[in-house]
């Protein structure tokens, strides 16, 4: 990880997050266990609780737990999960580091912002969460959105979420994409990466969207699209990544074909409506392989993945190092914008500044040893005229 570890070696020098106290709700992996490297090597205080029970890698979590606070172990429940967010929040934390928005919503909801500075959001759903707060008058500190940033949405999304995301269908399954068809519920960011490596892989790729102006570029990309309904009976392999509930419902279980296999690549656990899965079948679920539960509906078998957990994380190893590289340099840097203008900013979900891509992506080029062009004078003049 490159462009964390240049900017962890400038942090060691200049200690701008000295003394700071900041909380962070992620993944515990060992790309994550670099980003809470950089943030003490800047000065932070850091405390670091889990985001999904099922990515939490214990020996990673073990090692941390020598040098920082660390709340998280491998499957745990969801009354530990409050118990591990609610440790962090006593800590009354200066900045967070959220997947999900949980660990800022918790605050509010205990009303523990006050000496808050801000908060960044890794997610989708998160920023979902801390936009509705915000439209109801209760976000009280400001939060970058580094899940928008030019680079988190290029790399992190497209990049990192394609290919982890079949590599953990694959690992679950050992299904071969190759002459199989694969529903894409969601074609964002994310469910670009995953059609197109899909198709790489010799799919064919059908797309369901409720965005007109998405569903149009699936088409223009060359996807078949339709309504989920219409593709639930000719899918092999359905991957949801819409950051909603219910995509797949029961209608779409009792439509299914025999070995129909079931995965979410979005967020929660709620894209796959697990109630409805269950109800059609009638039954509790078959267990073929650790991670494979199968369910027979009519005559059918259906197999979900993961207990319909993010596949990527829960049946692989999330996004590879490379690309956490970036997301995790992005949130440095936009956890060092929000110390150094603490107090300046508005209590609103805000934008990741464009220096900061910038700088995330010059770092990146210089790891691989790509020299890029610079406007002459005469060109950043013309330029700067039409402002």
């Amino acid at each position: 990880m490159p462009v964390l570890g240049r900017i962890a070696q400038r942090f060691a020098e200049e200690r701008p997050l000295d003394g700071v106290r900041v909380a962070v709700c992620l993944h515990v992996t060992a790309e994550t266990a670099n980003l809470m490297h950089c943030l003490a090597a800047g000065g932070a205080q850091v405390a670091l609780c889990a985001a999904n029970p099922l990515s939490t890698q214990d020996d990673v979590a073990a090692a941390l737990a020598q040098e920082l606070e660390v709340h998280a172990r491998f499957g745990e429940d969801l009354d530990t999960y409050a118990r591990h967010v609610g440790a962090l929040v006593r800590g009354r934390p200066q900045v967070t580091i959220d997947d999900g928005a949980d660990l800022l919503t918790v605050m509010h909801a205990a009303e523990a912002t006050e000496g808050a500075i801000g908060g960044t959001e890794e997610t989708t759903t998160g920023l979902l969460r801390l936009r509705k707060l915000e439209s109801e008058g209760g976000l009280r500190c400001p939060v970058l959105a580094v899940n928008e940033s030019r680079t988190e949405r290029t790399f992190n999304d497209r990049y990192g979420t394609g290919q982890s995301a079949l590599d953990g269908i694959v690992r679950a399954t050992n299904l071969l994409l190759a002459g199989h068809t694969l529903v894409l519920l969601g074609y964002g960011y994310a469910g670009k990466g995953i059609a197109q490596r899909a198709r790489g892989a010799g799919a064919a790729v059908i797309v369901c969207e409720v965005d007109p102006t998405r569903a149009l570029e699936a088409r223009m990309e060359g996807y078949e699209v339709m309504p989920s309904l219409d593709a639930a009976d000719r899918g092999d392999l359905f991957v949801t990544v819409t950051g909603s509930q219910s995509v797949l419902r029961r209608e779409h279980f009792e439509r299914m074909k025999d070995g129909a296999v079931l995965a979410n690549a979005g967020h929660f656990d709620v894209e796959i409506d697990l109630e409805g899965l269950r109800a059609a079948a009638g039954g509790a679920p078959r267990e073929v392989l650790p991670l494979v539960e199968q369910y027979e509906v009519d005559g059918r078998h259906l197999n979900l993945l993961a207990g319909g957990r993010v596949v990527n994380l829960a049946a692989g190893e999330g996004h590879p190092a490379a690309v956490m590289d970036m997301s995790f340099a992005t949130q440095a840097l936009a956890t060092e914008h929000l110390v150094r203008h603490a107090g300046e900013l508005a209590a609103r979900v805000l934008d990741v500044p464009h220096g900061i891509d910038d700088e995330v992506a010059r770092l990146k080029l210089a790891a691989l040893g790509v020299e890029i062009d610079a406007l002459t004078s005469e060109q950043q003049e013309y330029l700067d005229s039409w402002g």
